[in-house]
């Protein structure tokens, strides 16, 4: 079995033009909840959130503040919820247990959006990093319509790995306006560093309690826009019919409906949360900083977590387009090796600071 994934993955939908969007990502939002947190509308009053950075990232001010981390749901009513889910793989969700009460004591600067394909490709452009995928020569993961795992049974989705696949060839078409992926932990990191040194402020991968709480926006429902999995079909990028059409093993898992995209969608392509943020939930996996340790919330600070200070496997959140609705919920938790490159995974950043004006 391919460990890319640990467990299946969900679906999709479209909204404005990406102008718009950027628009949108740029409006600052109030302070965070001191109790269990309402939805969190933005600030009228607010000042703008950052510009885009030398890269053309947009960044939006994510602000400190408490939010309750983790699901405490049982794997009865998520089988209630899920009726095709599968019982025995309910009972993997105990790593979103306890529910527990964190404080985020500094606001961060997160990208609006997701580190699409024109951002990562100028980034090799300018450090002359090559990623892992080519550097070791192994390639990655891609779509392929041909592509026949010799066990049927296997959770292998796609071809690879293989030296054609790439962060540039996923298998099916993406524009510099798509999410890159395919794309390594260390890839990401290695970005982070080099934009660091460039723009002389830290850029870093969110923490898993930022990605979180950055993801939720003051929800406390499954997914940030309701418990309903069809909320899904108009807010997100995740597993719908239309790609359920190619993976037809897995149609009951897939919404009735199309979000629009069968692959991955432009970033931006969808309503913002009440933070501003795009695609927190579908599209591409996002890294995080933390490393994986499915009993951490039971010892996790309550200000600032950073993650277990060592462990074999680094967290990813947030579903992709091929995520069905189990898997793209808020709370859900995932995590491969730092050398992973797969079609669904790419990433988000974070900057410490604000951008400062350009002339």
């Amino acid at each position: 079995m391919h460990t890319a994934h640990r467990r299946p993955t969900a679906r999709s939908s479209r909204h404005a033009a990406w102008a718009a969007g950027v628009a949108l990502a740029c409006a600052a939002v109030l302070g965070g909840c001191t109790t269990a947190p309402p939805p969190t509308k933005p600030a009228a009053h607010a000042a703008p959130a950052s510009a885009a950075d030398s890269l053309g990232i947009a960044f939006v001010r994510v602000p400190a503040g408490e939010f309750l981390m983790g699901s405490d749901e049982s794997p009865a009513t998520l089988a209630k919820a899920f009726p095709h889910a599968d019982a025995k793989r309910l009972v993997d969700f105990k790593d979103e247990a306890p529910v527990h009460r964190v404080r985020l004591t500094h606001d961060i600067w997160m990208g609006a959006t997701e580190v699409t394909v024109g951002q990562f490709r100028e980034f090799l452009r300018l450090s002359g990093y090559v990623p892992e995928s080519v550097r070791d020569g192994t390639g990655a993961y891609g779509f392929n319509p041909d592509y026949s795992p010799p066990n049927n049974q296997r959770a292998d989705l796609f071809d690879g790995r293989d030296p054609r696949y790439s962060w540039d060839n996923p298998g099916f078409p993406q524009t510099d306006r798509h999410p890159v992926v395919n794309v390594t932990w260390n890839d990401a990191v290695a970005m982070a560093r080099w934009l660091s040194e460039r723009e002389g402020v830290v850029y870093r991968l969110p923490t898993e309690a930022e990605w979180e709480y950055a993801a939720r926006a003051g929800s406390r429902t499954r997914f940030p826009a309701g418990d309903d999995p069809s909320v899904l079909l108009t807010t997100a990028n995740t597993f719908d019919s239309e790609t359920a059409l190619r993976w037809p093993r897995w149609r009951e898992q897939a919404g009735a409906g199309s979000d629009g995209f069968a692959f991955t969608a432009p970033v931006g392509s969808f309503k913002p949360n009440a933070f501003g943020l795009y695609d927190m939930i579908g599209n591409a996996w996002e890294w995080c900083s933390d490393w994986y340790d499915e009993n951490y919330y039971a010892q996790s600070p309550a200000e600032d977590p950073k993650g277990p200070a060592e462990g074999t496997v680094r967290v990813r959140r947030g579903g992709s387009w091929h995520s069905w609705p189990l898997y793209a919920r808020s709370a859900f938790r995932n995590w491969n090796t730092p050398s992973t490159r797969y079609v669904l995974v790419g990433f988000r950043l974070v900057r410490e600071a604000a951008v400062a004006p350009r002339p």
